[in-house]
């Protein structure tokens, strides 16, 4: 069973903007924080924000923090992560996860790609 799906993805000038969505199944969505990893080409998988169940501020990798928002729709079981002022090196499959921590992922999406068309 599919847990979470991801959307948004595609080619982007840098400076512009993307949204990606995940629609999470409820069994997901129900862990402690739900978030975003991305994978660039020939490097490892890194965090980029994650949003906890309970409504805390939103945390958020450096290089990407007052760029990017990370936002949860409990009501639709979505997170959506707006990406702002886009640079190349934010060109990566970008991953939707859930779990305890950001540390301890239960359920990761199949991925969807980001990148710079400049």
């Amino acid at each position: 069973q599919v847990q979470l799906v991801e959307s948004g993805g595609g080619l982007v000038q840098a400076g512009g903007s993307l949204r990606l969505s995940c629609a999470a199944s409820r069994r997901a969505f129900s862990t402690s924080i739900i978030g975003w990893f991305r994978q660039a080409p020939g490097k490892g998988r890194e965090f980029v924000a994650a949003i906890n169940r309970s409504g805390g501020p939103p945390s958020y990798a450096d290089s990407v923090k007052g760029r990017f928002t990370i936002s949860r729709d409990n009501a639709k079981n979505t997170t959506d992560l707006q990406m702002n002022s886009l640079k190349p090196e934010d060109t990566a499959v970008y991953y939707c996860a859930a779990g305890g921590s950001s540390y301890d992922i239960d359920y990761w999406g199949q991925g969807t790609q980001v990148t710079d068309a400049t």
